[in-house]
């Protein structure tokens, strides 16, 4: 899908790079505060590449988060890749090139969600794994949800593609993160004894060896950020965002030259 219509195509000089934009899709909703993220840094983000008034083309399918928690802590899982399913398909028919599920934990789902449509789903820990084994990090802690730190299917896929070890919490501290993440950070509050509490977790998984640590929540970078901490920090949601738009831009004209205009 282009940036431009036909018409304003043809009337475009010979000698000036024609915009080819992929318009991204979004599974958003969970929760709406981290979607929120993922729409502004993807607009800074196009704009920055791009200049002038560009932003970037998405079609967001946005779900009620209250249905999906509930669902989530009963466990039916099944239930829930049928939904995230049903949506991604109409994100396809939005016209959406390639999809984004704006969340670590449903990613849960993800095998699910990919094989319901025929566009590529990006999957979130894939490109962290990446950006983790670009920089060489061979030991990580991960801060996310229960199912996100003690599930397989996040942590294992980062283990078993970019071989690396991956570190959590202990019990009691993958119970206080939970507790935040969906009674506090998914409904907008931030409070500074959450932050203290976490920044002591971060530390204790440094201390036991983690070069860096995993933001695996994407409502997390709303409570801590790098200058709040030494360790090294991957921000999942930053991370996706920037692979959504090199995706988005990898067959633009003006991707490397806008702004050297």
């Amino acid at each position: 899908m282009s940036g431009y219509s036909s018409t304003a195509r043809a009337n475009k000089p010979a000698n000036e790079a024609v915009l080819t934009m992929k318009t991204i899709g979004l599974l958003g909703g969970m929760s709406w505060e981290s979607t929120l993220n993922y729409y502004r840094l993807l607009n800074e983000g196009i704009k920055q590449r791009l200049g002038d008034l560009h932003s970037a083309e998405i079609c967001l399918f946005s779900v009620d988060f209250d249905a999906i928690e509930k669902l989530q802590h009963q466990g039916a899982w099944d239930e829930l890749a049928q939904q995230l399913s049903a949506a991604a398909c109409a994100v396809e028919r939005g016209g959406a090139d390639f999809l984004l599920i704006c969340t670590n934990t449903m990613h849960k789902v993800a095998p699910q969600v990919a094989a319901a449509v025929t566009i590529p789903l990006v999957h979130i820990a894939d490109v962290t794994g990446a950006a983790l084994q670009k920089n060489a990090v061979r030991r990580v802690g991960l801060l996310g949800t229960r199912f996100t730190m003690e599930e397989a299917f996040f942590k294992q896929r980062i283990t078993d593609n970019f071989h690396i070890e991956v570190l959590i919490p202990n019990a009691v501290q993958r119970e206080l993160i939970h507790r935040v993440i969906y009674q506090e950070l998914c409904l907008g509050v931030i409070r500074e004894q959450s932050r203290l509490d976490f920044l002591a977790i971060i530390a204790e998984l440094t201390a036991a060896g983690a070069d860096a640590i995993i933001l695996g929540c994407t409502e997390i970078s709303m409570l801590v950020q790098q200058r709040d901490t030494a360790s090294p920090l991957y921000d999942t949601t930053a991370i996706h965002v920037q692979a959504a738009i090199d995706l988005a831009l990898a067959d633009s004209g003006l991707a490397a030259t806008a702004l050297n205009r």
